[in-house]
């Protein structure tokens, strides 16, 4: 990613997504490492199994997915395009305009919390918050499958498919760290993977999944 000396302010998470629209979908629809993080997850989920899908976007695949698989979806994307494209492509799902930071759930409500990618876009202090959050949202037994770029970054700012954005993000170790410590998780497996989005506005980007669980 090239860093831009133009004097354009960077983006909100929700104006990036609303400008990418259907086109975030097409770069990265196709991601093995998710397809395969939710392969595992619905594998171990029974019907009916209350899944919230953090940074929901389109819809697909991940809520696609769950749904198939006979959970029931709620899905939090702070664009209003995305939340459009969603349920318009998903209806099976529930979908609503929020930021995981104001999201409310009761303690111990959803089977299983996915969040693939979406606090990239907040201070390292916002995304540990969300993730001890999350982790306070499953059941006893349930379970967290994310996503991020793992780098040692606070608070830098990048183009990404020609959008000029702030970013944050933690080191692989730290981030596991947080999962295992701060959020009190049994983290059972994570690979570090490269990508390559199908579209030319994106490079290749190294990409840490983690699944864990909360003890039972």
């Amino acid at each position: 990613m090239d860093h831009d000396e133009t004097d354009v302010p960077p983006v909100s998470a929700a104006e990036l997504f609303d400008g990418l629209g259907i086109d975030y979908e097409h770069a990265f629809v196709r991601l093995p490492a998710q397809w395969e993080a939710i392969e595992w997850l619905t594998a171990r989920l029974g019907a009916g199994a209350k899944v919230l899908d953090v940074g929901s976007g389109t819809g697909r695949p991940v809520a696609e997915l769950l749904v198939r698989a006979g959970c029931e979806v709620t899905g939090i994307d702070v664009s209003g395009e995305m939340v459009a494209l969603a349920g318009a492509q998903v209806p099976g799902a529930a979908f609503e305009q929020c930021d995981v930071r104001a999201f409310d759930a009761p303690e111990g409500h959803f089977d299983a919390v996915c969040a693939f990618f979406p606090l990239l876009m907040m201070s390292r202090a916002e995304a540990a918050e969300s993730l001890k959050r999350m982790a306070g949202w499953l059941a006893p037994g349930g379970f967290l499958v994310t996503a991020t770029v793992p780098a040692d970054v606070e608070d830098v700012e990048i183009v990404w498919m020609e959008n000029k954005v702030r970013v944050s993000s933690f080191s692989a170790e730290e981030y596991l760290r947080l999962q295992r410590e701060d959020c009190g998780l049994d983290v059972l497996h994570h690979t570090v993977s490269l990508f390559a989005p199908d579209d030319d506005r994106a490079a290749p980007e190294e990409h840490l999944f983690t699944y864990a669980r909360r003890p039972v």
